[in-house]
């Protein structure tokens, strides 16, 4: 008898990609724990959640080899620093392997590189004392070209591991050509993750050929086995 390939065979090298999401607010414990029985079982890099099921999730995923990331001013990045800081230290504590932080996007569009800065690297300290990594969400969306580029530059300067997209809560979201200019920003070292609006294979494959490390989405499985997502992160 032949052996079927089973639908989470299809793709399995874009596994190492993704960040499965689930930052909806009425989200329960237990979509948190289906979420990382997905993960698991796909074999994801992380699952991304908000702060409130760090501890559930990293409890969850213990031996899977899969990380626990969470969200940090989100998603308007218009928190003060310390409250940022306080965030970061607490989901840290808490087990979270990756922090994603919103900026001040009212900084990036003042052309404030020096708030941006402050602002990431206050975070990137405690976030890298715990040996944790931490990804910096530009919002894309609401940003020029320019501001774009500022925004990458500050994010590197401030010792951030990656630079991100979008949050999928402010309109837009990834694109080909805003993964390319944040690549041609960030140079060969760091990250960029791609988030907001990667549903398909199709779309996962454009980002990554457009320079980037991490595709962060709620359709991680449809993406895995070649389906169609439907979710809108």
């Amino acid at each position: 008898m032949t052996e079927r390939t089973t639908p989470q065979d299809a793709h399995p090298e874009l596994a190492a990609f993704i960040d499965h999401t689930l930052l909806k607010p009425e989200a329960s414990r237990a979509d948190i724990l289906r979420l990382c029985q997905e993960a698991a079982q796909h074999h994801f890099k992380s699952v991304c959640v908000n702060p409130v099921w760090v501890e559930t999730a990293k409890l969850a995923l213990r031996g899977t080899g899969v990380l626990t990331c969470t969200v940090i001013g989100f998603p308007l990045g218009a928190h003060n620093t310390d409250v940022k800081v306080f965030e970061a230290r607490g989901a840290t504590m808490d087990g979270a392997d990756e922090i994603d932080m919103v900026i001040n996007i009212a900084a990036a569009r003042a052309l404030d590189k020096e708030s941006l800065i402050s602002d990431i690297s206050a975070v990137a300290e405690v976030v890298h004392g715990e040996d944790s990594l931490l990804k910096v969400i530009i919002e894309t969306s609401l940003l020029s070209d320019a501001e774009k580029v500022l925004a990458c530059q500050a994010a590197v300067e401030a010792g951030a591991d990656y630079v991100k997209t979008s949050t999928g809560f402010n309109g837009g979201g990834a694109t080909a050509s805003d993964v390319a200019l944040m690549r041609q920003t960030v140079g060969p070292t760091l990250g960029v993750k791609a988030s907001g609006g990667v549903r398909t294979l199709e779309a996962a494959l454009q980002m990554i050929e457009a320079g980037a490390t991490r595709i962060g989405t709620s359709s991680g499985v449809a993406i895995v086995t070649g389906a169609q997502g439907t979710a809108s992160y």
